[in-house]
C-alpha cells in the first residue's frame, strides 16, 4: 500500500500497490503492521457497506464523539464519491479546515478518517457501493453529525443534493452547537 498524508495531519490517503498479470491484479488493502509503521489505529470492530441508487445522494456529515470516536477506512468498490472529511480535533491547527478525496471503482483509492473528524460523502454516479472499515462499534447516543452546507464549512459538492436522509439535513449549524463539539472532542476527555 502507498500511505499519502494530506493536509489534515494523521489523515492519509492510501493507494494500492497493483501486482498484475495477465488474469488482472492482486494487492493488498489492509495490513496491521503498515498501518501501525504510519502511526495509524489498525483496529477493524466493524465491517460497512452502503449502497447508493442516484448519483447527488448524499450521506454525512458523520461523527461519534470520545469515548467512542472512531476511525475509518472508506473505499468505493463501485461507482464513485466525492469523500469530504472535517477536521473536529479544537487542539488542531487545522482544526474545521476539511479536504475532498474522489474514491472511485477506477482508482481503487481509500481514506484513512482519524478520530474526531466529521466524514461524509456525495455519490456521483448511480448504483455506487461504498465499504467502510470503522475502528470503533457504532454507539448509539455518542453520534453527532455537522449540517453538509453550513456556511462556515464551505464544503463544496460537486452535484446537486437529490437523496439525503432526514437526519442529515437537519443537523444544527456549526455556530448552534460548537461550544459542545469543542468540549466534547477536547483531548482532556479522550
Amino acid at each position: 500500500m502507498i500511505f499519502t498524508e494530506t493536509t489534515l495531519p494523521g489523515a492519509y490517503i492510501i493507494d494500492l500497490e497493483l501486482r498484475t498479470d495477465p488474469r488482472g491484479f492482486f494487492a493488498r488493502a489492509f495490513c496491521q503492521k503498515e498501518f501501525e509503521a504510519h502511526g495509524l489505529k489498525p483496529t477493524i470492530a466493524q465491517a460497512n457497506v452502503a449502497f447508493n441508487h442516484q448519483k447527488g445522494t448524499l450521506r454525512g456529515m458523520h461523527f461519534q464523539f470520545p469515548p467512542a470516536a472512531e476511525t475509518k477506512v472508506v473505499r468505493c468498490s463501485r461507482g464513485a464519491i466525492l469523500d469530504i472529511i472535517v477536521d473536529l480535533r479544537p487542539e488542531s491547527p487545522t482544526y474545521l479546515q476539511h479536504i475532498a478525496v474522489e474514491l472511485t471503482e477506477d482508482n481503487h483509492r481509500a481514506l484513512y478518517v482519524p478520530e474526531r473528524f466529521a466524514h461524509g460523502y456525495q455519490v456521483l454516479r448511480d448504483r455506487t457501493e461504498t465499504s467502510y472499515q470503522v475502528g470503533e462499534f457504532y454507539t448509539p447516543g455518542s453520534e453527532g453529525g455537522l449540517l453538509y452546507n453550513d456556511p462556515r464549512l464551505k464544503l463544496s459538492w460537486p452535484l446537486p443534493v437529490t437523496v439525503i436522509s432526514e437526519k442529515d439535513a437537519v443537523w444544527p449549524i456549526l455556530d448552534a452547537q460548537e461550544g459542545d463539539l469543542k468540549n466534547r472532542m477536547s483531548l482532556q476527555l479522550v
